[in-house]
């Protein structure tokens, strides 16, 4: 389960490409060329991750996403055209964990896949680590990929856990974006990379506030982000 991985996306021959990398890098990788069935086999149960092309016919990347998200967390990886910030947006709203920029090399992609698994799969390092994590309401099981806000549990997205994760081990703290992007996505935050600030945005909306009405996620004027302690 730790190394199957779902391609989905029209272009068979990239496909086959980006197939054959994965293979010969220990990956299990099975494929789907259109929307339709990219969905049902993400939401089959059999994958660790799944790797949707915006651009399809019939039902596209992002109608794909909406479908998946409604059933599943699974991580998705959005593969976006180059310089099409309105579909890499779209995409981290509706729940996507990262996207990757076409064309790119099969290296990279392989990376980002990597860099996503190693979060979300990670397994707890000692006992100590499975103790639950509390801040105010918040209270999260890092090695059951579980939250919950006043006892009603929160449904987060693979990336979503691991910002949220980073943030509730530093509250009180302000955390810069640099250090969210490492610690929670696994890379570097490139330049103009909005996937923080779009992540952080949709938190806010499954958070809870404190006892004085405010979000309990706050923006630290060029510090980052800051979970307050309550």
């Amino acid at each position: 389960m730790m190394s199957k991985v779902l391609l989905i996306d029209d272009d068979v021959e990239l496909t086959g490409m980006f197939q054959e990398y994965l293979e010969q890098e220990g990956f299990d990788v099975k494929t789907a060329h259109d929307g339709e069935a990219g969905a049902a086999a993400a939401l089959s149960g059999l994958y660790a991750i799944a790797v949707l092309d915006v651009m399809m016919p019939r039902m596209n990347g992002l109608e794909t996403l909406r479908r998946i998200r409604a059933h599943s967390n699974i991580p998705v990886l959005m593969l976006t055209a180059r310089g099409d910030d309105t579909d890499r947006i779209v995409g981290l709203e509706l729940g996507a964990d990262d996207y990757v920029a076409k064309p790119c090399t099969p290296r990279e992609l392989t990376a980002r896949i990597r860099a996503i698994l190693r979060r979300t799969l990670a397994a707890p390092a000692d006992t100590a680590s499975m103790a639950p994590l509390v801040v105010g309401q918040l209270t999260m099981w890092p090695e059951q990929r579980r939250a919950t806000w006043a006892g009603n549990t929160i449904e987060l997205t693979s990336t979503e856990f691991n910002l949220l994760e980073v943030l509730a081990r530093n509250a009180g703290k302000p955390v810069s974006k640099n250090i969210l992007s490492e610690q929670g996505l696994g890379r570097p935050m490139a330049r103009f990379d909005r996937n923080i600030d779009v992540h952080l945005s949709s938190l806010r909306h499954k958070l809870g506030t404190i006892a004085d009405g405010r979000s309990c996620l706050q923006t630290v004027y060029r510090l980052g982000y800051q979970l307050i302690k309550d």
